[in-house]
This record gives structure tokens, C-alpha cells and sequence, in this order.
């Protein structure tokens, strides 16, 4: 069965994630799921929290770090992810208190990645679809990930889209061309918090209109 969320639980972890960065910044505390977390949020998933600055109602990405695979339970990856975000995404220096109230924070929850089998990698961006599939690339040691929102709010195509996701491994832009790289695909439930601590909303890339909702709200914003 599927896993899907309410509006409620939505709200739920989006909140959970701002407050276990306040919190961490506040004393360096990490909080633990509260006793009234829902049971089904207690279940191991895969999950990014994205924080992106707002300014004069631009975006711009303030750090990102999640856990591809389901090795913690949700609400427990949220709360790690979220403060790893704030404070140690390498290519940013931590979030200070006082940006808070000047970012945003996201939640994707992630479906199981799965290897797309090919039987030339040139088949690859016939097999990506943009608004609905991120992307693991593996190569030796090197992995790279991108969401799948992130193509959507650059205006990516599927080679583009692999090309990026290349490169954030460390790898050439056309290294996905060769034999021995694999490709990974999945698609998440994205929970976006319009303003700081504002309005939140639900889009579902996994299904048909995700693509079109999502650009709807970025464009929005």
C-alpha cells in the first residue's frame, strides 16, 4: 500500500523540523518525537529537509541533507535531517538564530530509490520524468542526489536533469553515458512551508498534476 499523509500530519512535520533546529540552535539540544507523534509517522522512511532563505520573495537554498533510505523512522529522520541542514551542510556556514524568521522549511518524504534497468545508458533521459522521479548517481564512490522539485524550479530537461545530478557527485556532466555509472530513480511527498512559519502545503510528485502544482506555487512565490 502507499504511503500517503494528511493535511494534519503535514503540518505536523514541517513544524517538528523548524523546532528541532530553534531548539539545537537555541542549546544545542536535539529533541526527540513528542508523545502524541502519529503512529504511522513512526515508520522507517526516507526523508530531505530542505531550508531555503526568503528574500524580497526570492529563494534561495540555505542547506539540505536528508537520508536517502528508510534507516530511521520518520519523525526522527526529520528532526536529524533538520538540524544537519541548519548546521553542517558543507557548502553552506551554520544557520544563525536569527535567520529563522527568514527561512523556509521543506520536507520531502522519499519512496524507495529503485535502479533504472537499461539496456543503453542513452535510454536514460527517456526514462527520467521530469516533476516526478529524483535522482541517485553512482559511480565508484561517488554519489550524487538531486530532489525532484529541484529540475522544476531550474527548468531542466531529463538530460539536464542527469547532467546536474552528475556533476553533484563530483563526476563529468556526461558520465552517465557510461557503462558502469548507475542511475537511481524515486519520488517523494513534498511538504513546503510557504513563509516563515506560514501556510504549509502538500504536493504529491509521485502522482499525475504534482509537476503542475508545484510550478504553480514556485511561481507564486
Amino acid at each position: 500500500m502507499q504511503f500517503e499523509l494528511t493535511d494534519q500530519e503535514a503540518y505536523f512535520l514541517v513544524r517538528l523540523a523548524r523546532r528541532a533546529v530553534e531548539n539545537n540552535l537555541k542549546d544545542g539540544t536535539i529533541i526527540t518525537p513528542p508523545g502524541d507523534t502519529p503512529e504511522k509517522l513512526l515508520k522507517p522512511m526516507g526523508v530531505f529537509v530542505t531550508i531555503n532563505s526568503i528574500r524580497a520573495n526570492a529563494r534561495t537554498l540555505r542547506g539540505c541533507i536528508g537520508f536517502p533510505y528508510a534507516v530511521y523512522p520518520l519523525a526522527r529522520a526529520v528532526i536529524e535531517a533538520a538540524i544537519e541542514s541548519a548546521t553542517r551542510d558543507p557548502r553552506f556556514p551554520p544557520l544563525s538564530i536569527d535567520e529563522l524568521d527568514h527561512v523556509v522549511f521543506e520536507v520531502s518524504v522519499l519512496t524507495e530509490p529503485e535502479l533504472i534497468r537499461v539496456s543503453s545508458p542513452r535510454e536514460y533521459p527517456s526514462k527520467v520524468r521530469v516533476g516526478i522521479d529524483g535522482l541517485i548517481v553512482e559511480r565508484g564512490f561517488n554519489k550524487g542526489l538531486l530532489l525532484p522539485q529541484v529540475p522544476v524550479e531550474w527548468g531542466w530537461n531529463s538530460e539536464e536533469f542527469l547532467c546536474q545530478c552528475c556533476m553533484k557527485a563530483g563526476l563529468t556532466p556526461d558520465c552517465w553515458v557510461l557503462p558502469d555509472t548507475k542511475i537511481y530513480r524515486f519520488s517523494c511527498i513534498l511538504l513546503l512551508e510557504l513563509a516563515p512559519k506560514g501556510r504549509i502545503v502538500m504536493v504529491d510528485l509521485r502522482r499525475e498534476g504534482g509537476f503542475e502544482r508545484l510550478k504553480e506555487i514556485l511561481g507564486e512565490k
